[in-house]
């Protein structure tokens, strides 16, 4: 299981360029490079003028067994969504390629499966890895979509508690984006709920069961 920074505004990583040693050397998470440099300047454009960035942190969860979920109640992906919206800043959610499908077509966004060294695979991997709300057996792929920080030096409107309409301007320490930070989180929600789906297929078969009591 891997996250790592996708996007610091509107900079993306260059996944030809992908280098995950590389996102764990740097200040923005990010595993390439170039990206990387391109949005530290972008960032310290960003407190010049006293504001701040959004972005968004990839998940890739490989080796994941098939049948983990449910197709109605306790779907993977539904369960993965409730996690990783549970995140402060997070604002949207996406499994495979999320949002671009509406603007598809199922001749191309179906993933055909095939035989691969003797198994079941698939030749793409649109869905991220879940079908109808359980897990396909290839690669799950997330991304979870951070708002910039709403903590900025420039002056903002507000009301306060005697309904009067007045100006603010905050002090002291606050980073310009949340999203290096929030990789490690992003990592580890989606491992605890990838987790909870595994111990709960346990009982989905009940000579898991016996197997599990027996020993």
């Amino acid at each position: 299981m891997t996250a790592y920074t996708y996007a610091i505004g509107d900079i993306t990583i260059n996944m030809d360029h992908f280098d995950l040693e590389e996102a764990r050397n740097n200040h923005t998470g990010m595993p390439d490079k170039e990206a990387s440099e391109k949005a530290a300047a972008y960032l310290r454009t960003c407190m010049e003028n006293l504001d701040s960035a959004g972005g968004i942190v990839a998940c890739s969860v490989k080796n994941m067994p098939a049948g983990i979920g449910e197709p109605v109640f306790e779907k993977l992906d539904a369960n993965l969504a409730k996690a990783i919206m549970s995140i402060g800043a997070v604002k949207a959610f996406e499994i495979g390629d999320g949002t671009a499908v509406s603007m598809t077509k199922g001749s191309i966004n179906n993933d055909c499966f095939c035989i691969k060294n003797g198994k079941v695979s698939k030749t793409t991997n649109h869905a991220g890895g879940i079908l109808g709300g359980i897990s396909d057996g290839s690669e799950i792929l997330l991304k979870a979509y951070f708002k910039p920080t709403p903590s900025i030096f420039q002056e903002q409107k507000t009301v306060n508690r005697s309904g009067e309409e007045i100006a603010i301007q905050i002090k002291g320490r606050h980073d310009p984006v949340i999203v290096p930070r929030a990789v490690v989180v992003v990592e580890a929600m989606t491992a605890i709920t990838i987790l909870d789906m595994l111990l709960q297929n346990m009982t989905a078969r009940l000579d898991s069961i016996q197997n599990f009591y027996r020993n």
